[in-house]
């Protein structure tokens, strides 16, 4: 029993990653699922979008994939992100003005 528990807690996160939300294009997934490590899920706190199975998570999985597959950036994708939600969505804030009190 107890091995079924501690699988399952492993397991949870790669489920996360719904597989109507997987681009086709490898590379692209595979950046999305980079950047997806970096972004805060907002219902859970710390835990990233990528491990969340939050409706939030979902949708800001689902807007990461939209604006890499329109071309946008890595830079431009997160900025895009941030700009919305603020820098408190990053897992890893910079370390200037106010989030510089966080890095001490």
């Amino acid at each position: 029993m107890r091995w079924l528990f501690l699988f399952l807690l492993l397991a949870t996160p790669a489920f996360a990653v719904r597989p109507d939300e997987m681009l086709a294009d490898p590379a692209l997934e595979a950046r999305a699922r980079a950047l997806s490590q970096e972004l805060r899920c907002l219902v859970c706190r710390n835990e990233n979008i990528d491990d969340s199975d939050a409706d939030l998570a979902h949708d800001l999985r689902v807007l990461l994939r939209e604006r890499l597959s329109s071309g946008d950036s890595d830079t431009a994708a997160m900025a895009y992100i941030v700009d919305r939600y603020g820098e408190y969505v990053l897992l890893n804030p910079p370390a200037r003005g106010a989030n510089l009190v966080l890095w001490l």
